[in-house]
C-alpha cells in the first residue's frame, strides 16, 4: 500500500504538470503551428529535455538515490547530508565547465542533433540563438536532480514531483503575455524556470531538515563511487532520450514541420509515461534499494511485481486510446490557429506509432531499478548500446529509406523501446533478481486481453461518433470525452471480468478508504 501511496503522490503532481504541459503545447501549436520557428524551438529544447530525463529521471538519480538512501538507513542523516553536500559541490563545478563548453560549441552540437538545419541559414541561426539562451537551464535542472533525489530518499515525493510545473507556468506566461511572440522569449522563459525550480527545491530541502550548504569541492571515495556508477548510467538510463535525439536528427533531414509533428505526438505519449512509468520507477527505486541493502530480496521482487502490475494496469488503456483515437485527440487538442487539419492528419500516425511502444517505455522504468538498486549500471549500458544501434538502423531505414518519413522515425523509436525492455527483463530473470510471481502470472495476460477488447470497443465508438467528431469544437470535445470515457470504462470492466485486477485487494483498499 505504501507503493500505491507513493505512486499516487508522484502521479497526481506529475499529472498537474502534464496537464499544464498540454496547455503549453496547445498554445504553441496555436501560435507557431508546424513551422520553421517551431522546428527550431523544439530542436533547441531537445537538449534541456534530454538532460532533465537523464538527470532528474535518470543517471544521476539512479546513482545518487541508492547511496544516499543507504546512508540514511545505515549511517544516519548527518552522514547522508555530508555526502549530499560534497556531491553538490563537485556537480556544480562540473556543470559550470560543461556550460562553458556548450556555449562555445553550440554550432557543432546543433550539427549533431539537427544536421538538416544547415541547408536553411535562417532556421539554423534561430536554433543556435535559442540553444545558447537555454543552455544555462541544464545547470539548474541538474542541481534540481540532486535536491529531488535527497527529498525522494526521505520519502518526500511531493515537492520534487511538482517542480516541473514551474517550467510549464513560465512558458505559458511567455506564450500568453509576450507580444510579438518570438522563439527567444520562449527560450528565456525556459532558463528562468530552471532558476525558479532550483530555489524551490533548496527551500523544500530546508523544510525537510536537510538544508544543504556548499563546501569546498573535494573528490571523496564516496563521490568516486558515485561517478563510477553514474557515468555509464548516463548512457544506460538515457537510451530512450538518445533514441529520441537520433529521431530528431533524422527528422531534421525531412521536410519542414517533421520535427514538430514528432514533438506534438511525443508530448501526448509522454503524459502516461510520466504520470505512470516515471512515478512507479521513482517510487520503486528507494524501496528496492533499501530491501536489497538489507538482504530482503524476496520483498524486492514483490515490490517490482506489484509495480509492474500497477504500471501496466494504468498504461495499457492509455496506449490503446492513443493508438486508436489518435486523430480525434489531436483534432480536439491541437487543431486551432496555425495548426491545420493537414498537420493533425500528419501527426496522428506518428502518435499511434509512439503509442505502440508506450508499454515498453513504462516497462523500462519498472525494470531498471532492479539493476540500479544493486549498483549495476554496466548491464543497462550494454543493452542500451544494442538498442541505440537498432534504433539508428531502423530510423534511417524507415524514416529515410521508405515513404513513411516521420512516421517511420516514430516506429523505429517504439521498436527500439521494446528491444530495451525485453533485454532488461530477461537479464534480471536470468540472474534470479526478478521473476513473475503467481499473482502477476495470473493477472498480466488478462490485462492484455482486456486491452485488446478495449481497442475493439474504441473502434466501434469512434465509428458511431464519427459525425460529432467532425463537428465544431464543442461537439468534437464532447464526442472525444465520450469516446475516451467509454474506452476507460470498457477496459476496467473487462479487466474485472477477466480477473486482471485483484478484486479482493481492491475491495479491501476501498473499505479502508471509506472507513
Amino acid at each position: 500500500m505504501a507503493l500505491i501511496r507513493s505512486v499516487a503522490t508522484l502521479g497526481s503532481y506529475t499529472m498537474i504538470s502534464r496537464v499544464l504541459g498540454f496547455v503549453r503545447e496547445i498554445l504553441t501549436a496555436n501560435f507557431l503551428g508546424a513551422s520553421a520557428v517551431s522546428d527550431a524551438f523544439f530542436v533547441a529544447l531537445r537538449l534541456p529535455n534530454m538532460f532533465r530525463s537523464l538527470f532528474a529521471e535518470g543517471a544521476f538519480s539512479i546513482a545518487f538515490v541508492p547511496i544516499f538512501a543507504g546512508k540514511v538507513a545505515v549511517d544516519g542523516r548527518a552522514e547522508a547530508k555530508r555526502f549530499a553536500e560534497d556531491a553538490l559541490a563537485i556537480l556544480l563545478v562540473a556543470l559550470l565547465l560543461f556550460l562553458l563548453f556548450g556555449e562555445i560549441c553550440a554550432p557543432w552540437i546543433l550539427d549533431v542533433i539537427a544536421p538538416g538545419f544547415r541547408v536553411d541559414a535562417d532556421k539554423f541561426a534561430l536554433a543556435l540563438d535559442l540553444t545558447r539562451i537555454m543552455f544555462p537551464y541544464l545547470v539548474f535542472i541538474s542541481l534540481v536532480a540532486l535536491l529531488g533525489g535527497v527529498l525522494n530518499s526521505l520519502d518526500r515525493f511531493a515537492a520534487a514531483a511538482i517542480t516541473p510545473v514551474l517550467l510549464n507556468v513560465f512558458l505559458i506566461g511567455a506564450l500568453v503575455g509576450v507580444r510579438p511572440l518570438t522563439g527567444e522569449a520562449l527560450a528565456w522563459a525556459v532558463t528562468a524556470s530552471g532558476i525558479a525550480q532550483f530555489i524551490w527545491l533548496m527551500v523544500s530541502c530546508g523544510r525537510a531538515g536537510m538544508a544543504l550548504s556548499l563546501p569546498v569541492p573535494r573528490l571523496t571515495p564516496e563521490l568516486r563511487r558515485l561517478l563510477r556508477i553514474m557515468l555509464p548510467g548516463v548512457f544506460g538510463a538515457g537510451v530512450t532520450q538518445i533514441n529520441l535525439l537520433v529521431s530528431t536528427a533524422i527528422a531534421s533531414l525531412l521536410p519542414t514541420g517533421s520535427v514538430s509533428f514528432l514533438n506534438y505526438a511525443d508530448r501526448l505519449n509522454q503524459l502516461p509515461l510520466a504520470v505512470i512509468g516515471i512515478a512507479v520507477g521513482t517510487a520503486i527505486l528507494p524501496t528496492v534499494s533499501r530491501q536489497v541493502r538489507t538482504g530482503d530480496h524476496r520483498a524486492a521482487n514483490d515490490t517490482q511485481n506489484r509495480g509492474l502490475e500497477l504500471a501496466l494496469l494504468l498504461t495499457l488503456p492509455a496506449a490503446i486510446a492513443l493508438a486508436v483515437a489518435a486523430l480525434p485527440i489531436l483534432t480536439v487538442l491541437f487543431q486551432h490557429g496555425r495548426f491545420s487539419v493537414a498537420d493533425a492528419r500528419a501527426t496522428a500516425p506518428a502518435l499511434a506509432a509512439y503509442a505502440g511502444g508506450l508499454p515498453a517505455f513504462v516497462l523500462i522504468k519498472v525494470m531498471a531499478p532492479g539493476f540500479f538498486a544493486r549498483h549495476d549500471t554496466r548491464t543497462p549500458v550494454v543493452i542500451g548500446a544494442v538498442t541505440v544501434a537498432i534504433n539508428v538502423v531502423l530510423t534511417v531505414g524507415l524514416g529515410l529509406g521508405t515513404g513513411l518519413a516521420h512516421v517511420g522515425v516514430a516506429m523505429a523509436t517504439s521498436i527500439a523501446g521494446w528491444v530495451n525492455a525485453v533485454g532488461l527483463s530477461l537479464t534480471l530473470a536470468r540472474r534470479g533478481h526478478f521473476q513473475l510471481d503467481s499473482g502477476a502470472r495470473h493477472r498480466l495476460p488478462r490485462l492484455g486481453a482486456a486491452a485488446i477488447g478495449t481497442g475493439v470497443v474504441l473502434a466501434l465508438l469512434e465509428y458511431a461518433l464519427n459525425g460529432a467528431l467532425g463537428g465544431n469544437l464543442g461537439e468534437r470535445g464532447a464526442a472525444l470525452a465520450l469516446l475516451l470515457g467509454g474506452g476507460i470504462a470498457a477496459f476496467f470492466a473487462l479487466a474485472l471480468a477477466f480477473s486482471g485486477i485483484d478484486r479482493v485487494a481492491l475491495m479491501r483498499r476501498l473499505r479502508r478508504q471509506t472507513a
